[in-house]
């Protein structure tokens, strides 16, 4: 039995572990950078240690109770995210973190699972019956999502948000909700961007005046791409890497925040391209193989999970590569796996987690 459900699961297994390996090796790496990166292989290796514990103790418990009582999962986190932005620690400019001193909390990323925990629950098991009912659903989950994100917006942590709206849109599609409501907001979300983009580039005085400065100079950074120390030694970084490479303790170019946002860089000055060729390899790989698994779901509360855990995966390896290329914005989105970071690592292992234990139950 042993033998059958590894030799089924190598898709997962090998560049699961591929992407492990890679990612200790660029944080054994980063302390050779600078003395702020020293415990980051320790502290790495913890997370993933405790995923793999978390994976084995969810195996043993009924994880239906966590969409029952998701709600609650939902309003702890609403509260974490207002604690945040009164006592927590701030780095580079944001307040997205509570310090338990080893360990630094981001609510932000824990709201995902929450969230969509709560909203999975609530797509698989509402029924309509009429627009108007459609409708005072639609704004509640309107209000759900506004909450968090509001919150996250003061911190300020524009990344989240997008996940926030992505989980929303992925669940909500899934649900049994009429399609036309799409196309709706679609026309409103497009007239508002159109509105928007002819007030920054040809009334900014107005936009300044409606917005404030302090929100428009946040929008524009959004705008700028290819500049600055960060994405200019990352590409340099990666365009000038041979082939192949091996430096675990010689530091190349440096990169600042190489190891969270940069990682996919960093990984040129360690392993060479080929070190990122295995990364966009084991990452295709594993998309096919969650996409698949997905779909073999039968439970629906598991499935729109799944396809939440797809989606959030797959967005975060495209941000986060066409950050470190210079052709999408810096805004904090970590590369899956690899990146260092405790909350997010964590929030990852609790999907797989709670997915891969629903799997369990269906052979039983």
């Amino acid at each position: 039995m042993k033998k059958n459900f590894i030799w089924k699961n190598l898709f997962f297994i090998i560049p699961f572990m591929l992407l492990l390996a890679i990612s200790l090796a660029l944080m054994y790496h980063a302390s050779f950078i600078s003395n702020l990166y020293q415990h980051n292989f320790e502290k790495q290796l913890t997370w993933f240690i405790i995923g793999f514990v978390l994976i084995f103790i969810m195996s043993f418990i009924n994880t239906d109770i966590l969409f029952k009582y998701s709600i609650y999962l939902y309003i702890i986190n609403v509260i974490l995210l207002i604690l945040v932005l009164v006592i927590g620690q701030e780095i580079n400019g944001a307040r997205a973190w509570i310090n338990l001193h080893y360990f630094n909390l981001q609510p932000s990323e824990f709201m995902k699972i929450s969230y969509s925990l709560y909203l999975a629950n609530l797509c698989s098991k509402k029924k309509f019956y009429s627009w108007k009912e459609e409708g005072k659903f639609l704004l509640y989950v309107a209000l759900i999502f506004l909450i968090p994100s509001i919150l996250v917006f003061l911190e300020p942590d524009t990344g989240a948000i997008i996940f926030y709206l992505l989980i929303t849109i992925v669940l909500l599609w899934n649900s049994k909700i009429n399609k036309k409501w799409f196309l709706l907001f679609g026309l409103l979300l497009i007239s508002l961007l159109g509105a928007f983009f002819y007030l920054y580039f040809f009334q900014k005085d107005l936009l300044i005046s409606l917005i404030g400065t302090t929100f428009f100079y946040r929008v524009e950074r959004l705008f700028t791409l290819g500049t600055g120390m960060q994405i200019e030694n990352a590409l340099i970084a990666i365009g000038s890497a041979p082939l192949f490479r091996f430096n675990l303790t010689t530091t190349g170019i440096y990169i600042p925040e190489a190891p969270t946002d940069f990682a996919f860089a960093l990984t040129s000055n360690v392993f060479g391209l080929a070190g990122n060729f295995t990364i966009l390899l084991c990452y295709l790989l594993l998309d096919f193989y969650f996409l698949h698994y997905a779909k073999k779901i039968r439970h629906k509360n598991y499935r729109l999970l799944a396809y939440t855990f797809l989606t959030i995966f797959i967005v975060s390896q495209l941000i986060n590569i066409s950050m470190n290329i210079g052709i999408f914005p810096i805004i904090g989105i970590p590369l899956p796996f690899i990146s260092y970071g405790g909350s997010s690592t964590i929030v990852l292992f609790l999907y797989l987690s709670i997915i891969f234990r629903h799997n369990k139950k269906q052979k039983k």
